[in-house]
């Protein structure tokens, strides 16, 4: 059970390495598996030193210029608020969420953080906000095998405003290295087709504790920064 005591990194990585069985972010097993996870989700993920939320909103705040007070943030793939939280810290105050996980969702919801939040599977269904509306969008968590698709990337670039950023992180590990190939080669289209372009793309070492086989110790991961033209 996901609400066992106490919590230690041996319990969390059964638990991760349970949802790699799910296919895809629409299969009923993975959204199961959040809905419950939610329960012990934040908790878990420390035990992991899971950074992405972290450092996609430090990134975010070295290259944002606009009244962070104002700012609109749409947060994708939102879990629990980690990345709202991370990016509050660093001034941002509006923030819009989209989860496919209703567990997920509620416990957001209980952070009084959001002024709204929306459920979709993102792959199987369109964005569920409004295009060009946002300064920031984000998302932590979700680029990754068998979770969101990399095309949605281009929705991520409809939803921000011209000149508005797009930060985006992905593990780049062993199990996910085809999906950021996909991923970084849709980047490097859009960048041609003068969609957006490249601010900044770092790598980041220590990105998580790895849970499988192959990953010893910590696996690495990377923050893109992009801006809409």
């Amino acid at each position: 059970m996901l609400s066992e005591n106490p919590r230690t990194f041996e319990t969390v990585k059964d638990v991760i390495l349970s949802v790699h069985k799910a296919s895809s972010a629409e299969d009923p097993h993975q959204i199961h598996f959040y809905n419950r996870w939610a329960q012990t989700y934040e908790q878990d993920v420390a035990l992991l030193d899971y950074s992405a939320p972290s450092q996609a909103a430090a990134r975010i705040s070295a290259h944002f210029s606009g009244e962070r007070q104002a700012a609109k943030v749409l947060d994708v793939a939102c879990g629990t608020g980690m990345a709202a939280k991370m990016m509050k810290r660093e001034g941002f105050e509006r923030f819009v969420g989209v989860d496919s996980s209703e567990g997920m969702l509620n416990h957001a919801r209980q952070s009084d953080m959001y002024q709204e939040l929306k459920m979709a599977i993102l792959g199987d269904q369109p964005l569920p906000v409004p295009l060009a509306d946002f300064d920031i969008v984000i998302i932590t968590g979700g680029l990754s095998e068998s979770h969101i698709p990399a095309k949605v990337i281009r929705e991520l670039c409809q939803a921000v405003k011209q000149g508005g950023l797009i930060c985006m992180t992905t593990r780049a590990n062993r199990d996910n290295v085809g999906y950021k190939a996909a991923l970084e080669a849709e980047m490097k289209q859009m960048e041609e087709e003068g969609l957006w372009q490249r601010v900044e793309v770092t790598d980041v070492s220590e990105w998580e504790r790895g849970v499988t086989d192959f990953d010893k110790g910590y696996i690495p991961g990377c923050v893109y920064i992009f801006q809409r033209l």
